[in-house]
């Protein structure tokens, strides 16, 4: 096998592990690379924030003595990843960004760590979160501030700001994240690369060191991979999705069904969205890029509701424990946390349990109208986000500038209400380096079209390059 001129911390997910498996690299030499470009751009954005070179090396001759011994290692065999620091990981702290939490050693791995890592993926360490996982920006006060390797004065996103970063950098291959709100599908956007939001239900995920989560969690936070080429997702999910029994939302699917329609709804204004003439621009010509791979896209002026999503989604989160969740990040003392609660107040305290009960029930009615449409669309092309990537920490500017990034972030958060897949796909950079991107909404369980469209969209377009992180 011919070795690609790029150095081996630059090559995908794929590329790895075929060369890994051929034994033309080994998984220590990839694992000694990455290390090494951890070490020279991680000082400068603070992705990666807690690593541990002689466990990752000791992975790493683990594949390579696997291999030597004739057994298959996995299809991540010695590919560098991250893992989110509020996912347990045994022998790390599931901080989830903050201080109170900074002893809290895993003695287990949470199913999705374990998925990845019997996969043959070697970890090069855990990414940065803001506390609780709640905001679009990265920043708390026991890891510190991560930077977008893009540039400093945009946002790496959130909550896997520190996933999106370090993959974008060329820390890793395949970042691990998790979403609720759109905390892998923002980072991806915002830091250049491209992240999928799986089914609620494909990836097993739990940890053991803390407390079963309410119910808004459990029936919309999922893991999922950020990567910078759309077959590293591919790859990525299948490791990810093994069955585990410690998650009873586990669905075991398979990961590919029957051929759909070739069709697809292209929305540039969500119920009303006032979209960036930027992504109005990626949108058309990610759309137009499909049509040259033989899909039909349809433009369409309405979608399955969004707005009344979001109202769902914020229902379910302030409405459970609101002055619980407020004393916990005044005992932190993390103004982001404080700020991301405070913006909310009114709303929260507004919520009684006939409202967390009926936004329990008008769930299943978006998720079934939404359900109904892509029998009709199997593929929804729409924004990100209303604007591009905003500057950093910009919601703790104002409370105008706190309105305005959750105006902007509709898509993100009332999506996951529908238990849908949706990947966001970075279709390159502007003129002044800033990323654009667009999501792909598929039916239930269908990431594979979800992918198919991500493919087809790539191929015709550029590839944001390995950013130098500064």
């Amino acid at each position: 096998m011919t070795l690609p001129s790029a150095p081996l911390w630059a090559l995908s997910a794929t590329e790895i592990a075929a060369l890994v498996h051929a034994r033309a690299v080994s998984a220590t030499e990839v694992a000694q690379a990455a290390l090494g470009r951890l070490d020279a751009v991680n000082p400068a954005i603070n992705a990666v924030v807690d690593c541990n070179p002689e466990e990752t090396l000791a992975a790493a001759a683990a594949v390579d003595a696997a291999i030597a011994a004739g057994r298959d290692p996995g299809p991540l065999a010695g590919v560098p990843i991250t893992i989110k620091c509020n996912v347990d990981q045994i022998g790390h702290a599931t901080t989830n960004g903050l201080k109170a939490q900074k002893d809290l050693i895993a003695t287990t791995n949470s199913p999705v760590v374990d998925s990845l890592l019997l996969a043959g993926a070697v970890s090069v360490g855990r990414t940065n979160t803001p506390a609780f996982s709640y905001r679009w920006f990265t920043n708390n006060l026991l890891h510190g501030h991560t930077h977008n390797p893009r540039g400093h004065g945009l946002t790496p996103g959130g909550s896997s700001g520190g996933a999106g970063a370090s993959v974008a950098a060329g820390i890793c291959a395949i970042g691990h994240g998790t979403d609720i709100a759109g905390s892998v599908r923002y980072p991806a956007y915002a830091c250049g690369v491209h992240g999928l939001r799986p089914s609620l239900g494909r990836v097993a995920a739990w940890n053991a060191s803390g407390r079963d989560r309410a119910i808004g969690a459990q029936i919309m936070a999922v893991s999922g991979p950020l990567a910078r080429r759309v077959d590293d997702m591919r790859i990525a999910l299948a490791a990810m999705a093994r069955p585990d029994p410690r998650d009873p939302w586990h669905v075991p699917m398979p990961l590919s069904g029957a051929e759909l329609p070739r069709r697809a709804a292209l929305c540039l204004r969500p119920d009303g969205m006032d979209t960036a003439p930027e992504l109005v621009t990626a949108l058309l010509e990610s759309a137009q890029k499909l049509r040259d791979a033989g899909w039909l896209v349809e433009e369409v002026d309405t979608l399955p509701p969004i707005r009344d999503a979001v109202a769902v989604q914020l229902t379910l989160w302030f409405g459970d424990d609101y002055a619980g969740q407020v004393a916990a990040a005044g005992r932190e003392g993390d103004p982001g946390a404080i700020a991301a609660l405070a913006g909310q107040r009114d709303f929260a305290l507004s919520l009684g349990m006939a409202d967390f009960s009926a936004a329990l029930v008008k769930r299943i009615g978006i998720a079934r109208e939404w359900n109904l449409f892509l029998e009709r669309f199997p593929v929804v092309l729409l924004p990100p986000s209303a604007e591009l990537p905003f500057a950093d920490n910009l919601d703790l500017k104002s409370d105008a500038d706190y309105r305005r990034v959750w105006t902007a972030q509709m898509s993100m958060i009332g999506l996951p209400v529908t238990g849908l897949p949706v990947l966001t796909l970075n279709t390159g950079l502007t003129e002044g380096g800033i990323p654009l991107g667009v999501q792909i909404v598929a039916p239930r369980f269908r990431e594979d079209v979800a992918f198919d469209a991500a493919a087809a969209i790539e191929a015709r377009g550029e590839v944001a390059p390995i950013a130098m992180a500064g």
